[in-house]
């Protein structure tokens, strides 16, 4: 069978207890199940998925080295806070990333390619016209991941969809922009415009740029950033334990 008509269902099967139970915290980190700073309790993942407290454990493990998770001696495994530092990081690493996705989507780019971007764009528009932020946050990270699943590099893409997106997620959730939905909208059409009609030899440096934007805009809106020092959570919480 060739691998793009196995369906979502079909490679969920094929995936190892741990690889199920890692599945299922990311996916509650998307759906806003899981918050930063939350205790991740071994014993209730593995009663709702009907496993043995190993597999959560290897799969808390992975996550920890992704830095989605932290261990707390004599406290147990939280998801991570977010600090000051960790987001620039993160947006510094995603621009980059994200640039590379479009230089390589650029190179090969396809009228069939257009159109499915466009259509990810409808998606959006929909979402802010009935001012659904929940769905606007579904199409729009179904957005990014089109790009790089266009750039046709697969490291590429496992690299985003696996480390960058859980990390996007939490920042969105839990400290979302102040800004309108449909300025929010309209500033996804202007990035879309941008990274099919600017030269190429231009743009890594313009989609560089348009993260750093976007991360500047996060902290001088949201009163949560503002008063950030660079310390996290998990510093406090060390010091005490």
């Amino acid at each position: 069978m060739n691998s793009k008509t196995i369906s979502a269902k079909e490679r969920e099967t094929k995936l190892s207890a741990s690889q199920k139970v890692e599945l299922h915290i990311k996916e509650a980190i998307y759906s806003g199940a899981l918050k930063p700073r939350e205790r991740v309790i071994e014993e209730d993942i593995a009663r709702r998925l009907h496993c043995s407290r190993g597999p959560v454990r290897e799969a808390l493990l992975r996550l920890e080295r992704d830095g989605l998770i932290v261990t707390i001696p004599r406290r147990g495994s939280f998801m991570r806070d977010i600090s000051a530092e960790s987001i620039d990081v993160v947006f510094r690493i995603r621009g980059k990333l994200e640039a590379l996705c479009v230089l390589y989507m650029r190179e090969s780019l396809t009228e069939a390619d257009r159109a499915t971007l466009a259509g990810r764009l409808k998606e959006l528009r929909k979402a802010a016209s009935k001012e659904d932020n929940e769905q606007f946050l579904q199409a729009d990270m179904k957005l990014h991941q089109t790009i790089w699943r266009l750039s046709r590099r697969e490291q590429l893409f496992l690299t985003l969809n696996s480390v960058m997106n859980p990390f996007i997620f939490m920042v969105a959730r839990a400290y979302s922009s102040q800004t309108p939905i449909m300025d929010r909208y309209k500033d996804h059409e202007a990035y879309v415009e941008m990274i099919l009609t600017e030269p190429v030899n231009r743009i890594e440096r313009l989609v560089e740029n348009y993260f750093q934007r976007l991360h500047d805009k996060l902290f001088s809106q949201n009163a949560y950033f503002l008063g950030m020092n660079g310390k996290s959570w998990l510093t406090e919480e060390l010091t005490r334990a």
